[in-house]
């Protein structure tokens, strides 16, 4: 039977002192006494250029620590995150999860945000043979290097993501599929792997590629790229987009060259439902596809009560980041309870071994700690994120399909 996540419980508002304590650094906690609280260590980038994403990844965590000790803790101790800054920085990542093993001797790791993170601070937790569930960073890469401790706590990984888009564009008669198509995109390991995918398979489809470019992370004047897309005129635009910083600035940087594509598909940034459509202008939002790992509207077990707690404490509903969170929280839970102590070797091999019941359906991993799952289609539509594809989790008739709202 799938492990037992977090589901069917009674959850609470965090109130104000309850994030201080669940975000206080637990002295001496992760020192191997079974007296004390379980300190979990996190470093997040809460500073610099993704923190709008990372934010609500923070809040995720939160909410389910919230739950955890509400219903008796981790093996009837309290659990205590030590969440440390790391700025965006893969440099100061490592430093961070070195700290949180070595110095602040945490009893468990939860992972960080993005790939170009996840890809360093998850070897500093195979090193020290620490389980290590990481949030987000689909990059294939940071799989292919034989990892035991390693999982990730989507339904699939950036190879896939492509997948549900692709086959939209698939199921359009001929005449109304795109001819060309522009690939700009953040220099990261998540969204190089994904833009290659994506161009690749549309090519197999027909769809001629005009245009693809890598901009660095700290880009913030997207004229010059909005600029070379705008006179190549594609039917399509993929953007590689990491947040909500870089995927308004490319779509205003449009506006400015009164251009826009027939169809535009960004990765993450328009999943930010809380910042996005005020990045971008709200009306700026039509039409607009992405990938997400979650749906707030899924009948998973737990997913109507993680919703209304995180809504209840944070006065808006949670964002893909935030869900992923929660749900690496989940696999973390599992593994814990049913292993019955905080053994990291016998923690892996339980995960290896076991799928579990999460808020984005039952997660199974491979040996790499990649899991066999499908990714969401969703679209801008008259205001709100709407799914589309699969069919399972479509929350509208059909997929519209106009030409972004900016024009």
């Amino acid at each position: 039977m799938p492990g037992i996540g977090r589901g069917g419980r009674r959850y609470a508002a965090l109130s104000t002192a309850a994030l201080l304590m669940a975000t206080a650094a637990a002295c001496g906690s992760g020192s191997g006494s079974t007296n004390g609280p379980i300190t979990i260590g996190i470093s997040l980038p809460l500073s610099g250029p993704v923190a709008d994403a990372s934010k609500p990844a923070y809040e995720g965590y939160r909410v389910w620590v919230e739950q955890v000790n509400a219903d008796g803790g981790l093996l009837g101790r309290q659990v205590e995150l030590k969440v440390l800054d790391d700025g965006f920085d893969q440099n100061t990542v490592v430093s961070n999860y070195n700290r949180l093993i070595s110095q602040d001797r945490v009893d468990l790791l939860l992972g960080t945000f993005s790939s170009k993170l996840n890809l360093p601070a998850s070897s500093v937790a195979e090193r020290n043979k620490m389980l290590y569930v990481e949030p987000s960073g689909g990059a294939s890469e940071i799989f292919e290097r034989g990892y035991e401790y390693l999982f990730f706590a989507q339904p699939s990984t950036s190879l896939d993501l492509p997948e549900q888009f692709v086959n939209y564009i698939a199921s359009l008669p001929a005449a109304e599929r795109p001819k060309t198509a522009a690939y700009p995109t953040q220099d990261d390991p998540n969204t190089d792997v994904t833009i290659e995918e994506f161009r690749e398979r549309l090519t197999e489809l027909g769809v001629e590629s005009v245009y693809a470019e890598k901009y660095a992370p700290e880009t913030v004047n997207f004229d010059p790229i909005a600029s070379a897309i705008a006179r190549e005129e594609p039917d399509l635009i993929v953007h590689g987009a990491v947040a909500a910083n870089d995927g308004a600035g490319l779509v205003k940087a449009l506006q400015k060259q009164d251009f826009s594509p027939d169809m535009m598909f960004q990765t993450n940034a328009p999943s930010l439902v809380g910042s996005y459509p005020q990045a971008v202008g709200a009306a700026n939002t039509e039409g607009i596809f992405t990938t997400t790992a979650w749906s707030p509207a899924s009948t998973y077990q737990g997913n109507a009560e993680f919703v209304k707690a995180y809504t209840d404490s944070y006065g808006s509903p949670p964002t893909d980041d935030a869900a992923n969170a929660y749900t690496a929280g989940q696999v973390l839970e599992a593994a814990v309870e049913n292993v019955g102590s905080l053994d990291q070797t016998a923690l892996a091999d339980w995960l290896h071994a076991h799928p579990v019941s999460t808020i984005v359906g039952s997660l199974r991993w491979d040996e790499r700690g990649v899991p066999d799952g499908d990714m969401l289609l969703a679209q801008w539509q008259e205001g709100e994120l709407q799914f589309v594809l699969p069919e399972s989790q479509k929350t509208v008739t059909e997929a519209v399909n106009p030409k972004p709202g900016w024009s």
